[in-house]
Formats: C-alpha cells, structure tokens, sequence
C-alpha cells in the first residue's frame, strides 16, 4: 500500500462527481461553520458571561476534534465513507438550530461539542476522500486547490456575518442555510469501492500508530506546518504589539499570514505533480520549505530594527505552513487507499493541530519574556529540526 501510483493509474470511477461533491459539502459547511463561530462569542458576549467561559466555549470545538479524530477510522469501517460523511454534515446543522431553539449556556456547550467531533470527521473524511478521488497525476494540484478553498471560506464566514449582523435571529438563519447546503451536496457522494485489504488494515489507537511508523517524516513535517500556519496565526497581533505595531496593524499580520497560507496552496500542489520521481520531488519540495521557513525565522531579529521586514517574514511562514501540511496530504494519498488512508489522515491532522497548539500555548511566554531573541530561537529551532529531518529523509525517501 506505500507504492506511488504508475504513471497509467486511474482515479475512482465516479471521481468527478465525488470531487464536486466534497468540495461542495464543504465549502457550504465550513463557510457556515466560519460565521458561525464569532457569531456565538457575540451571543455570550451579549448574556454577559465571563471571556473565560467565552473562551471556554471556542476552545469546546478542538477539544471536540481531538477526542473523534483517534477514532475517525473505527467509526468509518463501521458506518462507510459516505454515511460518516452524512453524520459529520448534519450534526452541525442539528447544533445550529440547537442553538437557536435554546437559550441554555449549558446546552450550547454540549451542541458545540458535538459539532466540534463531527468537524474532526469532516476534516479527516473530507482529506481522505479528496485523494481518493483525485486522479493520480493531478492529486498535488486538487489538494493545493481544496486547501486554498478551505482557506476562503474563512473570510466568507466571518464577512457573511459582518453583512447580516449579529442581532436578532437573520445571522443564525443564514447559517442553518449554508448548513443544509453542505449536507445536500454530501448527499452527492457516490458510492466507494472498499480495498481488498481494507479489513486487515487496524483502527483505533493501534491504527494510528501504524500509520505514526509507516510515514513518521510526514508527520514531523504535519507539525512543524501546523507550528507555523495554525499556531503562529493566533499570537500575532501580540507579537506585533511587542514589535511596536499600532493594534490594527498588528490584527492585520493575521490576514498576511493567511493571505500566503492561501496564495501557496496550488503552485506548491501542482509543483508536486512535476516531477518524473514524485516521491523525492515532494521530499525536494518539502526540505526546500523549511529551509524557507528557518531563514523566515532567522530574520525575525531585524523586525527590531526594521518594522517592515514582519510584512513579508509572516507571509511567507504562513506559506511554509501550508506548503507542509498540503505536501504531506499529497504524499498519503498517492500512497494509501481506503481505512489505511483515514488511519493516516488522521495522524496527519492531529500532529498538525498539537502543532499548533503548542506555538500558541508557549509563543505568548516567550514574546513576554523576549520578543526579539527567545521567541525567534525557538522559531529557528523549529524550523532547523525539521529541515534537519527532512534532509535526511530525502536521502532515502520510502
């Protein structure tokens, strides 16, 4: 199951129709889900709770994914592909009109909860089914392409509900639409066909440690692009703060960021799909945007002296962020196929998520403790270990 595809391989039979389908589903959904988010910090900004139980609330979301993504590939083998599919649409919308029949702070949390786990299966399905799909020569381009959309429905959310307004029940309707949008377009998935072998392949726990020691580069990389893209994304307005920057300006680092998460994606993808050995053209690809990201981070220092290097360096760690993580999916779904491909899907995105959360748990002690050397450090550290790795890798890319 680890060989790269032959240059003659063909995609799944109904592989059109199950590309527009996924990329349907989910650009509704998470543009609903994307408007839906801020849009319940307002609500319990405006019944007066605590920011610690407001930041509870959006924390409830990951602690949703982390607990169904371990077990996103048993609950897969037991329900199918497209019926796990159905499940992590239409919890979300079950939540949002949950949300708008109650006023119950206690019930919200267990609805996001729940909208939070079948975020976590939409994430890993979603992934995996986009490279199921994907025909083989094109699979680097379509996963640039559906992280780049991924990346757009982030400003559509939050701009649909700058246009609707927070007040009264209009933002919480537009939601429940773009909800049951995401569900009928994943009533359009058709049937896919199970590997021969998919009933040898683990699940669970046991599953992901498989997947952990078959591709364990991949998921150092998954990381370190989780480090820099999700993790760096939500402390920079305090790094910028620190550097001098006025408070728009430094919110605005927010969106460079993103805008080089989204603006990399597809060259990077369809480079991927280049070259003659895609195996160590990916690993090329990937040492060569770590490389990027350690010389990003090396010139974090400047910013002291010079304001507007932070422009470009955040663009462009953004970039690196996104590069990895669209890399790394590349490289599973030309190798695995079926459960084994959840399995690896879903290491993949916990590893880029622990990623994240680990630069934004301790960048904000060490801008504290010293924007201009310690904060940059660790950033090069990060970034030096893992072209250290990749290196290595790309000597003997199995």
């Amino acid at each position: 199951m680890h060989n790269e595809p032959t240059t003659g391989a063909t995609a799944h039979p109904g592989s059109r129709t199950g590309l527009l389908a996924v990329f349907g589903s989910t650009l509704f959904q998470l543009s609903g889900v994307f408007m839906l988010s801020p849009l319940m910090l307002v609500l319990l900004t405006e019944r007066e709770v605590s920011t610690t139980i407001a930041g509870l609330f959006a924390a409830t979301t990951w602690l949703g994914i982390f607990i169904v993504t371990p077990f996103a590939s048993a609950l897969t083998r037991r329900w199918g592909r497209r019926r796990a599919m159905w499940f992590a649409s239409g919890v979300p919308l079950a939540a949002a009109v949950g949300f708008l029949s109650t006023d119950s702070i206690a019930v919200w949390f267990v609805l996001e909860l729940l909208a939070g786990i079948a975020g976590g299966m939409r994430w890993v399905l979603a992934e995996a089914l986009i490279a199921e799909f994907s025909p083989p020569e094109r699979l680097g381009r379509t996963m640039g392409m559906y992280a780049t959309m991924v990346g757009a429905t982030f400003i559509i959310g939050p701009s649909l509900l700058a246009w609707a307004g927070s007040t009264g029940h209009v933002a919480l309707g537009l939601v429940i639409a773009l909800l049951t949008l995401g569900l009928v377009w994943t009533m359009f998935i058709p049937p896919i066909l199970t590997p021969a072998e998919a009933g040898n392949t683990s699940v669970g726990p046991r599953g992901l440690w498989q997947a952990v020691q078959q591709h364990p580069i991949l998921m150092l990389a998954g990381f370190i692009g989780g480090f820099f893209e999700l993790g760096l994304a939500s402390i920079l307005p305090l790094y910028g703060l620190s550097m001098g920057l006025g408070a728009s300006a430094a919110a605005l680092l927010i969106s460079v960021s993103g805008l080089g998460s989204t603006l990399a994606a597809i060259p990077v993808g369809m480079a991927a799909d280049r070259f003659a050995d895609p195996v160590r053209g990916r690993r090329s690809l990937m040492v060569a945007v770590a490389a990027v990201a350690l010389v990003c981070a090396a010139a974090l220092p400047l910013v002291e002296h010079a304001i507007w290097v932070a422009w470009p360096v955040v663009f462009l760690l953004g970039a690196a962020g996104s590069s990895l993580y669209t890399l790394c999916m590349t490289d599973i779904g030309a190798r695995e196929k079926g459960i084994a491909l959840v399995n690896c899907t879903a290491v993949l995105v916990l590893n880029y998520t622990l990623g994240g959360l680990v630069a934004s748990g301790i960048s904000g002690a060490l801008i504290d403790w010293s924007a201009t050397v310690a904060f940059p450090a660790v950033l090069i550290l990060v970034a030096a270990v893992g072209l250290a790795a990749l290196l290595r890798a790309r000597r003997n890319p199995a």
